[in-house]
């Protein structure tokens, strides 16, 4: 298995953009009152999903994602491709993304910065759990641009040079559509979430798409990636995290 399939199953999740509607705008106070997104909380939580996974070359790649994570902390998956055969098992925390090709030899020892540099996209816990669970990257602040449209608010925020745009729907507060840039034109992320489901109070999505830009140094790389949740359970309990290279 390559790196680019291992990388492209981490990143997990192609973007659906709605049609244009008249924009609201607001100042100051006003629009920060009436913006209130969701936030995703729990302690840990264990999932399952059916991947689809379409490689660059067109090569497509069903399985079953199985995660467990520790919020702010730890992201556990393991993806089986059929027959109960798991490929890859992986490791996310707050300093390394940490992957094993457990059919290969494409492992994946990195810290964020170390990614970065090799595949142009700016990477890190928190946006993992962005992608996962339909959060907004950052909180919004004044610094930031928010405005209207119909019955989304249209969030823009920059970060340590990268660029995040997300819509939020005002119903729920979920981020529908998300979009990470580096302002250098690099790698991208985007992402959307067109289906949502009420778990133990809590809004989750039922399905999540990602199209994946990567410059490697042997050209630039694209996959897109559908995951359709399956289980989804939030648990006070601490879970345990197998991970060994």
């Amino acid at each position: 298995m390559t790196n680019y399939r291992i990388v492209a199953a981490v990143l997990l999740l192609v973007l659906s953009w709605g049609c244009a509607k008249k924009t609201a705008l607001f100042e100051g106070n006003q629009v920060m009152e009436s913006f209130t997104p969701s936030a995703t909380q729990f302690g840990y939580l264990q999932a399952k999903a059916k991947l689809v996974l379409e490689e660059h070359s067109g090569k497509i790649t069903r399985g079953t994602l199985q995660l467990r994570t520790k919020k702010d902390s730890l992201i556990w998956f393991s993806l089986s491709p059929g027959l109960g055969v798991e490929a890859i098992r992986g490791l996310l925390s707050q300093e390394k993304i940490q992957i094993q090709d457990r059919l290969g030899k494409g492992d994946v020892n990195m810290t964020y910065p170390e990614f970065e540099k090799r595949f142009g996209v700016k990477l890190s816990l928190g946006l993992f759990q962005n992608l996962l669970w339909a959060d907004i990257p950052y909180p919004a602040g004044f610094e930031d641009r928010l405005v209207r449209v119909g019955k989304k608010f249209e969030l823009t925020q920059i970060r340590d040079k990268v660029r995040y745009f997300s819509k939020i729907d005002t119903r729920h507060g979920k981020v529908t559509e998300l979009s990470s840039s580096s302002i250098a034109g690099q790698g991208s992320i985007l992402a959307s979430f067109p289906k949502f489901q009420n778990i133990q109070s809590q809004v989750f999505p039922t399905e999540t798409l990602v199209k994946v830009a990567l410059e490697d140094p042997l050209g630039p790389q694209n996959f897109r990636i559908y995951l359709n949740w399956t289980t989804l359970d939030p648990q006070a309990s601490p879970l345990t995290f197998p991970f060994r290279f």
